[in-house]
């Protein structure tokens, strides 16, 4: 059972309101007693009105929750991208209340997916370069030539990859200026502009390649 769904059995087992210890749970699941303990940080991280501690029993009172949702990268950019932008909007409810949601969710996204390394964690910084995503996403898909200026460099480069790591947006290409692959901080791109003609996928430059550890 992997850690999402050992979660979701969770939480419907102590939903009943019965205190529930941490070795009974962990028997059932076939994990440890130390793997429930985290899990049960984990739940309360969330937003699960956890009650109990170690070595006493735990139980839900009230607990309001969603189905569980199974979401796809893009899915979780766009919820990057519109939590992140309250966050920083100055609202007195919205900005607060966006930042506890990015927090529940981080909670319980799953450790084994690509989804672990991003956070939903906010920052001036990440709010800085959302003007650039909509230019790069789609030179992206479009294969299209970007120069970008920062203020220590300027690359003519064949944009590959968007990251964001919870407190920036980088993008990943293969940088002509400097014949190698190379990574931007979104916020530090000070000009973006698009470049005459498409290019073409070569060997040694794509994202496959930079994936790709090179053999000895």
């Amino acid at each position: 059972m992997n850690r999402k769904d050992r979660l979701y059995a969770l939480m419907q087992r102590l939903r009943d309101g019965q205190l529930h210890t941490a070795e009974s749970m962990a028997q059932d699941l076939r994990v440890s007693v130390r793997t429930i303990y985290r899990d049960m940080e984990t739940l309360a991280a969330s937003g699960v009105p956890v009650e109990g501690a170690r070595g006493y029993g735990y139980s839900v009172q009230e607990a309001i929750t969603l189905p569980p949702l199974n979401l796809t990268p893009e899915e979780l950019e766009s919820l990057h991208v519109a939590l992140a932008t309250l966050s920083t909007s100055g609202d007195p409810e919205l900005s607060p209340a966006a930042q506890s949601l990015a927090a529940k969710v981080q909670a319980v996204l799953p450790a084994d997916s690509e989804t672990a390394k991003i956070s939903f964690g906010f920052a001036t910084d990440a709010a800085k370069g959302f003007a650039h995503i909509p230019t790069l996403r789609s030179a992206i898909r479009a294969k299209q030539r970007l120069r970008a200026a920062t203020p220590t460099a300027t690359h003519d480069l064949r944009p590959l990859h968007l990251d964001y790591w919870g407190r920036v947006w980088t993008v990943l290409g293969w940088s002509e200026t400097k014949s190698a692959f190379t990574t931007l901080r979104v916020d530090h791109i000070t000009q973006l502009t698009p470049l005459p003609g498409l290019f073409v996928d070569e060997p040694g430059k794509t994202l496959d390649d930079w994936r790709t550890p090179p053999s000895h």
